[in-house]
């Protein structure tokens, strides 16, 4: 069996006391005032103190250069570390960026769409076309097809349903929600 020889804890303690403060100032300027990091290399250089006791009979009159000398090392490997990783992203950042399809799913999505656009009356498919995929007001779909904007109302609710019942997981919740925003978009622009 073998036998691991460490530091004594005496020992440890009377270093700690002696060379902490020091250490962790040191190593608080080379982490960029980020307390947190210079205290885990503190806590890893004293690790490393206690694995390694062969350290303690150096020819040297303090345990300081030791001691810096490895925290100064544990700090650039540190910083090594994180600079191979990928930046972590945090879930602010996760949340606002685009939830984008896989161009296969964007591809069946839109022929879904398309299919269903096909069943619908070429009244019901003309005013769709105005308001969702060129962007009109419901006034100026009006305008444009030569009809009340009462009519263009009621022909969009109506394709809508249909919509509904035809594409797979179409939400009426986020219809209801859109046609309202639309309706209270023309009634500022009428």
């Amino acid at each position: 069996m073998k036998t691991t020889t460490t530091t004594d804890e005496r020992t440890l303690a009377e270093l700690q006391r002696e060379h902490g403060p020091a250490l962790f100032h040191f190593l608080l300027g080379l982490t960029f005032g980020d307390r947190q990091r210079a205290e885990d290399l503190v806590q890893e250089t004293l690790v490393r103190a206690w694995q390694h006791p062969e350290a303690f009979d150096a020819p040297y009159d303090s345990m300081r250069p030791w001691l810096f000398t490895v925290g100064r090392r544990l700090a650039i490997d540190a910083r090594r570390s994180r600079q191979a990783r990928p930046v972590e992203v945090s879930d602010t950042v996760l949340e606002s960026t685009p939830d984008t399809l896989d161009t296969a799913d964007r591809a069946v999505h839109t022929l879904d769409v398309r299919e269903a656009v096909r069943t619908l009356s070429p009244e019901h498919r003309a005013v769709l076309v105005q308001i969702y995929f060129r962007g009109l007001s419901v006034g100026e779909t009006a305008e444009v097809l030569g009809i009340p904007a009462g009519t263009v109302k009621s022909r969009s609710y109506y394709a809508l349903r249909v919509l509904s019942r035809t594409l797979p997981g179409y939400s009426r919740r986020s219809s209801a929600r859109s046609s309202a925003s639309r309706a209270e978009a023309s009634a500022t622009s009428t």
